[in-house]
């Protein structure tokens, strides 16, 4: 998900209200819920972008779904209905649990391998990483059959290709110039 400036804004105001609070673990299970929600809902998702629904009419539903949220999130969920800006919400959650990880000091990785990996070797791809890493990695696992062997690990901007698919790509190469 792409997140526009003004769900950062939103997010960030949020994230820095929880602080205030003390309750950023209930605002973000809050924030994960509205993904949740979001993914796995499409009437919620066309609630979200209608124009047709009146802001008012979009608060009373919102008031029924999120009765169980913290007066924080629930009251953004609110000004951003009431301003029309409702459809920017799970924009503004990814955010939020984004900004969260950076404040926790967390950074996400994706582990890619041809086939499900037993947890040694698992453990001791990822402390080599986590060692040249500021902070504590968080590790989402994919499989992808077409890599055909190794690893290709994402942190960021950072891309560490080592994939049996890749090095006969720059075989290939090299073969051919």
């Amino acid at each position: 998900m792409k997140n526009t400036k003004a769900a950062v804004r939103y997010a960030t105001a949020i994230l820095d209200t929880a602080i205030e609070k003390g309750n950023i673990d209930s605002v973000l299970g809050d924030m994960q819920f509205v993904l949740n929600l979001n993914n796995e809902e499409p009437a919620f998702r066309n609630l979200l972008s209608s124009p047709i629904i009146k802001p008012e009419e979009k608060i009373e539903v919102f008031q029924k779904i999120f009765s169980s949220f913290e007066e924080n999130t629930k009251n953004l969920v609110f000004l951003m209905t009431k301003n029309q800006r409702e459809v920017l919400l799970p924009e503004v959650a990814d955010a939020f649990v984004a900004l969260v990880k950076k404040h926790r000091g967390i950074v996400s990785a994706t582990l890619v391998t041809a086939t499900v990996l037993n947890d040694d070797v698992k453990n001791k791809i990822v402390s080599k990483i986590a060692d040249k890493i500021e902070g504590a990695l968080e590790v989402k696992e994919e499989v992808d059959p077409e890599i055909i062997g190794g690893f290709l690990m994402k942190v960021g901007d950072l891309h560490i290709d080592a994939t049996v698919s890749n090095q006969l790509n720059n075989l290939k190469q090299k073969l051919i110039n």
